[in-house]
């Protein structure tokens, strides 16, 4: 993950709902985890996802990976960091990691993202929300 785009950190307590029969996280609660650090990325950047569904604008997810490196276990706590990588006129990407306590990586990852109309149009970023992930992220 690149360390010149500032980063947003989620904690996350593993929830037994969250794993399989042998207590490991199941494969599909990483892209849960991270829209939650996407989520709070987006509110720290200073537009939250209503803010831009009020103004007309959603954002969908387009294209999503993800590499396991670790287990996650039931009652682990993780750390989720969200960093905006690219903004492009029609859309943007995010890249996470999801960290163990004791510091080793578990999974990261990436979801590109198309913004849309309230149609469900893509649409171009309007400037004020390009505006306000360019600034908080530091992309030109």
């Amino acid at each position: 993950m690149s360390a010149s785009h500032p980063a947003v950190e989620t904690s996350i307590q593993v929830r037994y709902a969250e794993t399989d029969a042998q207590r490991v996280v199941y494969h599909g609660n990483y892209i849960i985890w991270f829209e939650v650090a996407r989520t709070a990325y987006c509110e720290r950047a200073g537009y939250p996802y209503p803010r831009m569904e009020a103004e007309g604008s959603f954002i969908t997810v387009t294209e999503a990976r993800v590499r396991y490196r670790r287990t996650v276990r039931y009652g682990d706590t993780v750390r989720v960091r969200a960093r905006m990588t690219e903004m492009k006129s029609r859309g943007c990407t995010f890249q996470y990691e999801i960290v163990l306590v004791d510091g080793a990586l578990a999974a990261e990852g990436e979801t590109q993202h198309l913004f849309l109309d309230a149609a469900g149009r893509p649409r171009t970023v309007p400037e004020a929300i390009a505006k306000a992930f360019r600034e908080f992220s530091g992309i030109a």
